[in-house]
């Protein structure tokens, strides 16, 4: 009996009683009993009834209501539905969703808005001595809100002083940052301080050098460019360029070893801390842009993403949302040129009023030796940082610290469940985002390995939809009235959230075509608009979300599409390999791209093909197998620990251009052979089957 059948009888048999004048209310009790005690329980407690009947014989309803209360525990399914199963935890999700962005809508709505710095001014007056910064590198200091305000205001005074006037600053011009982490707390001085004018600010990885560097500080608009001295070669490179753009450079030292670019140590040295007037920000609005983010650039020349004051406020409340409170001690180790370690993790910790313990950078072997003696409560993290430290040798004091709360994205189950196991019970809450992006999700229910969960309620908020895609193209499928097609439950799908006004997507700084890449439109209907994530996620029937691969991470090899993820975690099994990275290259003659991989043995250990070679033929189906091995000393990550795929996949395995031990698979020795100039002109040639 198919479900509408089986409701139409319920309705039926309702209304039957309601006309014969009797209740339903034994049909209701015997599924609410056995929806939340379960089977056995609820049996039990009939069985009791049964027992008991001389005495309830009172009590009891006529036997119509019993026999509806029979019927109605056969046809209803034996498990509360999944829509209804999380109803309570939904609501309150969406309520606390709902409140809070009233709350920072009507903070954005004043004129001036009222920002982070007006929030950081605000904390400064009530406790201008309360321990705020903690930096853990080289010259480790603590800095109280007092003392981090007077390094804001002596920054706004001493670019005065240098440019010798403000004027152009407070027209909101944006400002470029370009340090080391060893000047991390001077510039975040200067961040507060053109917050204060109501200034932009461009932060930018000081690990790119030539023609990415050039382009990160060109695009963003900025006139001004502060200076890490110990960044004077990467500069000088690029300078001429910058100068032809009247972009004026000064380092953060008191010389300059560099003709052209200026040095503010002395102005900083002679600059008063006075406070800086509100009004010199008074032009600015909601909409303004705040900071510049910029994209990864692993597909290309890094973009600016503009983050909005009210994106901002968004995103530095989250850990507020998480759970956090100002007596909270939060360690932020990721860079802070990135969205985690900045926005959620300095200026979340400004917005909550918790200490910030600021680390230079990741370290797998001083993490809880930090978080120990600074008395660390809560952790911002990306999923692999979480999965360095449970490779990292274990420790008796492993499970000795104060860590309460993780918060971050891109953990794998294996690993979620492998740090709990290891380092206590530490609630996870794993998140889903864009810097650029107007979508999130949130998994409030702690669900192992799930990115979020979207109810019906949390649906009309954020609109979205996971639709089939072209590996190849990397576009949405559409069919013949050419919308994209929604893909089923647990199926893999392209995330596009749609635009609206709620859910705004500013896009990028820069011709507006950047930004015109990201949107599709005619998703569903006619001439709506929707953001391209990027991202390809899977939605089971419980509503629980899980990510499956990034566009540029998944190829088709044999007519198959084929996950990196997914290839990467088989081969993370292999005993001898400590880090591995999958990607897809091209073969000439063939269609599509087939799989290789960039491995890392681990400490004292031998590449062996003969083992991995059985372990694949195990794990994975014949279209998903590596067909090339690359062996490399170190993989290179981003700042934010992601695989970098874009050079490996340019340079394939051509054993010409490629110093590293290249290995090919061969059946019929069923093992990884090394890949010599013959074997590679044979595949080349199509001589060699693949």
């Amino acid at each position: 009996m198919g479900v509408a059948l089986r409701l139409a009888v319920l309705l039926l048999l309702l209304l039957l009683l309601w006309g014969l004048g009797q209740p339903a209310w034994p049909a209701a009790t015997a599924v609410a009993l056995r929806w939340i005690l379960g089977d056995p329980a609820c049996c039990v407690l009939l069985g009791l009834a049964v027992l008991a009947q001389p005495w309830l014989r009172l009590w009891m309803p006529h036997w119509l209501s019993l026999a509806a209360a029979a019927l109605t525990l056969i046809l209803l399914p034996a498990r509360l539905p999944p829509g209804l199963r999380w109803l309570p935890a939904d609501v309150a999700y969406v309520a606390r969703i709902f409140f809070q962005g009233l709350s920072i809508r009507m903070r954005v709505s004043r004129q001036p808005p009222d920002t982070f710095v007006d929030a950081f001014e605000r904390r400064v007056r009530a406790q201008p001595g309360r321990k705020f910064l903690v930096w853990t590198g080289p010259g480790a200091c603590t800095v109280t809100l007092g003392e981090l305000d007077a390094r804001a205001c002596r920054a706004v005074w001493a670019l005065k002083a240098t440019l010798g006037s403000l004027e152009d600053l407070c027209a909101g011009e944006p400002v470029a940052l370009l340090v080391l982490a060893s000047q991390v707390v001077p510039a975040l001085g200067f961040l507060l301080g053109l917050a204060k004018l109501g200034c932009p600010v461009v932060w930018i990885n000081p690990h790119s050098r030539g023609m990415p560097l050039a382009h990160s500080v060109l695009s963003s608009g900025a006139r001004v460019l502060v200076v890490d001295p110990d960044l004077r070669e990467s500069l000088e490179e690029i300078l001429p360029k910058l100068q032809a753009e009247n972009i004026r450079c000064f380092y953060l030292s008191h010389t300059t070893p560099t003709e052209g670019v200026g040095a503010l140590g002395a102005a900083l040295d002679t600059a008063s801390s006075d406070p800086v007037p509100a009004d010199l920000r008074a032009e600015i609005k909601r909409q303004s842009p705040a900071l510049f983010i910029y994209t990864s650039g692993t597909t290309g020349l890094p973009k600016p993403a503009v983050l909005t004051h009210e994106r901002v406020l968004q995103m530095s409340k989250m850990l507020s949302f998480c759970g956090a409170t100002a007596d909270d001690v939060v360690y932020v180790f990721l860079p802070l040129y990135h969205t985690m370690g900045l926005v959620l993790g300095f200026l979340g910790c400004l917005e909550l009023g918790a200490t910030c313990v600021l680390a230079p950078k990741f370290s797998a072997s001083c993490f809880w030796n930090d978080c120990r003696q600074h008395g660390v409560t809560v952790i911002p993290y990306v999923g692999e940082v979480l999965r360095y430290l449970c490779n990292a040798p274990q420790k008796p004091e492993d499970r000795t610290h104060t860590v309460r709360l993780v918060v971050g994205n891109g953990l794998r189950a294996d690993v979620w469940e492998t740090f709990q196991k290891r380092f206590g019970p530490i609630q996870i809450l794993e998140i889903y985002g864009s810097t650029e992006g107007n979508i999130g999700f949130m998994n409030y229910l702690g669900r192992c390995g799930a990115l979020g969960r979207m109810s019906c309620l949390l649906r009309m908020l954020i609109p979205f939809e996971l639709v089939q895609y072209d590996p190849e193209t990397e576009e949405p499928v559409r069919d013949n009235q050419g919308f994209c097609i929604p893909v089923g439950p647990g199926e893999a799908g392209l995330l596009l959230s749609q635009v609206l006004g709620r859910n705004p997507f500013v896009g990028y700084r820069g011709p507006r075509e950047l930004s015109e890449r990201k949107l599709v439109r005619n998703v569903r209907r006619t001439d709506d608009v929707y953001f391209n994530t990027g991202d390809v996620l899977a939605m089971d029937r419980e509503g629980f979300l899980y990510f499956r691969d990034r566009l540029g991470d998944t190829f088709r090899w044999k007519g198959e599409n084929v996950s990196t993820r997914e290839v990467e975690g088989v081969l993370s099994l292999v005993d001898f390999l400590q880090e591995v990275n999958v990607y897809g290259v091209s073969v000439p003659g063939c269609e599509g791209k087939v799989g290789m991989a960039a491995v890392q043995l681990a400490p004292g250990q031998t590449f062996d093909g003969q083992k991995l070679y059985l372990h694949v033929r195990s794990w994975l189906p014949t279209y998903a197998t590596p067909h090339f091995i690359r062996v490399q000393e170190a993989l290179e990550v981003t700042g934010t620990f992601k695989l970098v795929k874009s050079r490996l996949m340019r340079e394939g395995f051509n054993v010409g251009v490629i110093v590293d031990p290249l290995f090919i698979l061969d059946n019929r020795a069923q093992a990884y052979r090394p890949l010599t100039v013959d074997v590679y002109r044979a595949v080349c040639e199509g001589t060699w089957k693949l």
